[in-house]
Order: structure tokens, then sequence, then C-alpha cells
């Protein structure tokens, strides 16, 4: 065989071993990027956690921020009791003229950690995109009610009928294909056996996920749910708010913090206030009972006498130079300008609600009213931080009075 013949030859089984050489690193590489595959796969849904107690989602479908936040901590406190995960609902608000509600991430005004250390919790945006096509597909998205809610279909929860029904369920695209009425059930998280009775009634190996029309929680708050305030902390964002605030406009030293309720609506409510004296968050003053005094008109829509009085009063207790108003219409301002002229008075010039419940909460006192849920956030909050607060024309009655 010539050299030139001899080389052909070599260069051909040179060019064949290659080619099965690369074929079965190609090979070898395609069946470890499938294992690696997979394992990334098997890690990512192990990070998930799905929880096999299986979770909660409601609709915050009552009222504004307030009566929300009652309901919140209804809801936070059933979920344990019941041994599920809770999904934090975003907020719902209303911007007008927008015709519609709109959804704010829970998340933008409160951290998420805190509220693990009382029970397990997650964002209802992370639960929609990471865990409900598996634990909870569009097929088998059944929605509760306690009965047939008023709606097209006669026999169902028409959970998504309405203001804000319908947008805040439809904020994360979720239609439901069923009803399921769990009445007689209650939420009295004090009874134990009732507590039993969801947990039988709806296992989470059957029902993974329990979507509720509205809050799984009374309203207004009930004593053994208000210590849970505890776990709700401000987002950075708003505290940061909250401090810039105090640092740019109110003096140095004590500064007072005021809630005023005294739009149109409120004035309609509290004509209610003698077939209801318990109204809203009257509790807060007077005792789930009454055991502490009796509801008054004045308490509910103070004069502008009763605010400056009680504002000079509180103002000469704590040597204060600044007071801090958050109100929804009227804020008083020419009237206790003019009875404490040494004194700065200031609110945000525009509307903030959360701010201004930030600052309330960091006041050296506050005053607030005794039938304002708004005003009941405050107090929550001051009450656990050991800070004083008092109410609108309300003076708590003594033992020996009772």
């Amino acid at each position: 065989m010539s050299e030139g013949k001899r080389k052909s030859t070599k260069q051909r089984v040179q060019l064949s071993f290659s080619h099965r050489l690369t074929g079965r690193i190609h090979s070898m590489a395609l069946t470890l990027l499938h294992v690696v595959g997979v394992s990334v796969i098997f890690s990512h849904i192990l990070a998930l956690e799905v929880d096999p107690k299986g979770y909660i989602l409601y609709c915050p479908c009552m009222g504004r921020f307030g009566n929300q936040a009652d309901h919140f901590l209804g809801a936070l406190g059933f979920a344990k009791a019941i041994d599920r995960t809770l999904v934090l609902p975003p907020w719902v608000e209303y911007h007008f003229p927008k015709p519609k509600s709109v959804q704010v991430p829970f998340d933008n005004y409160f951290k998420v950690e805190p509220l693990k250390a009382y029970h397990r919790v997650m964002t209802m945006e992370y639960f929609m995109k990471e865990l409900a096509p598996t634990v909870w597909p569009p097929k088998d998205r059944a929605v509760m009610c306690y009965q047939a809610r008023h709606g097209s279909t006669e026999k169902g929860c028409n959970a998504k009928e309405g203001n804000p029904f319908g947008p805040f369920w439809d904020t994360f695209n979720i239609d439901f294909t069923s009803s399921m009425f769990y009445g007689p059930l209650s939420y009295d998280l004090m009874n134990l056996h009732e507590m039993k009775r969801w947990k039988d009634k709806y296992p989470a190996s059957q029902y993974p996920v329990l979507a509720f029309t509205g809050a799984p929680a009374a309203f207004p708050v009930q004593s053994y749910s208000v210590h849970l305030q505890q776990y709700l902390k401000w987002s950075n964002k708003i505290d940061t708010k909250a401090n810039k605030f105090i640092k740019d406009n109110l003096p140095e030293g004590a500064f007072i913090g005021i809630h005023l309720r005294l739009g149109s609506d409120f004035a309609k409510a509290c004509e209610h206030l003698k077939d209801s004296p318990s109204m809203f968050a009257a509790a807060q003053c007077i005792g789930y009972n009454g055991e502490h005094g009796k509801t008054t008109q004045e308490m509910c829509y103070p004069s502008d006498e009763t605010i400056v009085r009680q504002v000079k009063n509180v103002v000469k207790r704590f040597k204060a130079k600044g007071v801090f108003v958050a109100t929804d219409s009227r804020d008083v301002i020419d009237k206790m300008s003019k009875a404490m002229k040494n004194v700065k008075f200031v609110k945000q010039s525009e509307s903030n609600p959360h701010v201004d419940l930030a600052i309330l909460g960091k006041a050296d006192h506050f005053i607030g009213n005794c039938i304002s849920t708004f005003t009941a956030f405050v107090k929550r909050e001051r009450d656990y931080n050991n800070k004083t607060s008092e109410f609108w024309a309300f003076k708590k009655k003594e033992r020996d009075e009772l």
C-alpha cells in the first residue's frame, strides 16, 4: 500500500472515531442536561413547599381599609385555627373616578415576614403564579359562601357579581366553576368543636383550597383576635414616608396625633347610633358588652368645640409643640390654631391614609374616634407598643360606677 493510501485510511479511521466520540459526548451531555433539568424542576417544586394542609383565599370586599383590617385579623386567626396557609389578599381601594376597585398588593403596605411568626402566609400574587396552576387548577375552582347570594345564578355564590367582587377576582383571572355553601358553620375561634367541624367537613386532601366570597371572619374584629395586630408591621416604604414627614414638618419634642371623622357619610352613619350603640368599632372604647360606658352622638361626631377643648388639654398635659391631623373632611386647624398659638398644626397635603396611620401610631399621644375602624387600627397598634390613646368625648366608666 502506498504512503498516500495509508495516510488516507488513517485519516478516515481517525475521523470515524472522532465522530463516534463526539456523538457519545453529545449523548452524555444530553443525558446530563436531562438529569440536571429534572433535578432543577424537582428542586423548584420542593422549594415551593406546597402546604399539604391547604390554603385559604378570600376577597376583602367589605368597606375601606379600616373594615378590611378588622376582617384581616379575624381571617388570620381563622387560618391558624383550622391550620391552613392564609393567602394574603391585596387591599381593595376605590380611586374616584375609576368605576372599578383597584387591588393593591398586601406587601405594598405591610411586611410579610413578621406575620410568619404567628402563622403560615404568602401573598396572593405568589400563590397564583407559583402554586395555583397545580394545587388549584382552573377546572377545579369552587367558591364558598354561607348561603346562596343574589345574582344571575339562582343557587350560587355569585362571587364575581358587583364591585369590588368582580374586579378583585379578575385581577388574577379567576373564574369559579361551582359554589359551596358552608352554613351553618361559623368563625367562632373560641369554639374548638366548631373549628374541628371545619376540618372534618373540608379536609385538605379533598379541598386543598378554600376560596371565600368574603372574609372568613366576624365584623367588627372580636376581642380574641385584637392581639394579632402586633404582627402587622408597616412596609419600609410606608415607615420611611411617615418618619420623613415627622422630621420635615413637626417641631422637635412631643407631638399629638388626632383623627377626625367629619365627612357627611359619617354624619349620616352616626344618626343610627341610637339603634346600634355598638356599631362599627365602638367596642374599642365602651367594651364588647358596654361595660365601659355608652356611645353618644358627641363621641361619634364631635363638635368643633369638643375637638378644640380636648386637644388643648392634651397639648398642655404632654407639653406638645405640634399636632398632626388626619382627616377625611374638615381639619379644624384654623380654630385649633387660634386657641393654641404656640402649637404647630400639620396634615399631609395629599391623601395618603396609610402614611396617616403610621404617623398617628408614632405620636406621643393619640385622640381618635371611638366608632371608626380607622381609629381602631391606630389604637390597636399603640396598645401593643404601650402608647397612650383616648377618644373624643369619652370617659371610661370607673369600677365603682358599674
